[in-house]
């Protein structure tokens, strides 16, 4: 049977893209419609494969946010698998970043059979991302707010985070244990990596360090920690253990049960801190790269 691979156009696309991504990726929050169409950019190409009419699977390529890089993500719904889809949606998706110009594919998979087919086509391991996982019994106390630090969320300061982006923004994503470099632009800072809510710590109006929840309207119980960073001379002294433990109390207080965090392999600190908080490790995510063009 033939597949027909088309691009998400109408909102009726995007509610069967992000289904396939509920049904492949359920212990990961999904975008809804509105933020697919509110995230889209220039670069990014979301598809749907299909197969005599069903949806079958959906594709995502997009300029990475590693140096250099396009991200192509084919997902193939289970019962659909090994009949050539997951090829036809890796070929339009690498076409489209051979297209923006980029000289590298980045890619990833979760599980083992994700990782055999990526490496059919050349895929190579380049890093590590461990998935730790919180669950609230009961409510949270923080630890005592360092002397010298007020905290604040981002929706009570309107660019606050914005304009954090230059000074402690930079420091923290270059920060990263990652293989190469991140490459993020001040409008992808202030739209992607924002969480709500965002706990901001601030010294003399300064953002010092952050930390936030990333709600799952799919799964109310369920919710990702945003990015948690503290600026370099404000580190060991308990600042990014006051603010994930905010984040955590926040969380028990608004009814959510779990909370995850996905940290790469490299950053042994944040995972220790993590699992001293009582984070359990739940899985492993591999980092995938190779050349664009590939013989």
């Amino acid at each position: 049977m033939a597949v027909e691979i088309i691009p998400c156009v109408t909102d009726d696309d995007l509610d069967a893209w992000r289904r396939v991504r509920i049904a492949v990726v359920p212990y990961e929050r999904t975008q809804s419609v509105a933020e697919l169409r509110d995230s889209d950019t220039p670069d990014r190409l979301l598809l749907l494969a299909r197969e005599d009419g069903r949806v079958v699977g959906h594709g995502m390529a997009k300029r990475s946010e590693s140096t250099g890089a396009g991200t192509v993500i084919p997902r193939v719904l289970p019962e659909h698998r090994r009949r050539g889809v997951g090829t036809a949606l890796l070929q339009r998706l690498v076409e489209h970043v051979e297209e923006l110009g980029h000289p590298m594919l980045r890619s990833g998979a979760d599980d083992e059979k994700s990782l055999a087919f990526a490496r059919r086509f050349g895929f190579e391991e380049v890093d590590r991302e461990v998935e730790q996982t919180f669950r609230l019994t009961g409510p949270v106390e923080p630890t005592p707010r360092p002397d010298g630090i007020e905290v604040v969320t981002a929706a009570e300061r309107p660019g606050l985070w914005e304009a954090a982006y230059e000074g402690f923004g930079l420091e923290a994503l270059a920060g990263f244990a990652v293989d190469t470099p991140l490459d993020v632009s001040p409008e992808s800072w202030a739209r992607s990596w924002l969480a709500d809510p965002m706990f901001l710590a601030l010294h003399e109006g300064e953002v010092v360090g952050c930390a936030g929840l990333g709600l799952d309207p799919d799964q109310p119980t369920r919710a990702e920690n945003g990015l948690t960073a503290v600026r370099g001379d404000w580190r060991g002294r308990g600042l990014a253990v006051h603010l994930k433990l905010l984040a955590l109390g926040w969380a028990a207080d608004h009814g959510i049960a779990e909370v995850y965090t996905w940290t790469q392999d490299g950053n042994a600190a944040m995972r220790a801190l993590n699992t001293r908080l009582g984070y359990a490790t739940t899985r492993v995510g591999v980092q995938l790269s190779r050349p664009t063009l590939y013989p």
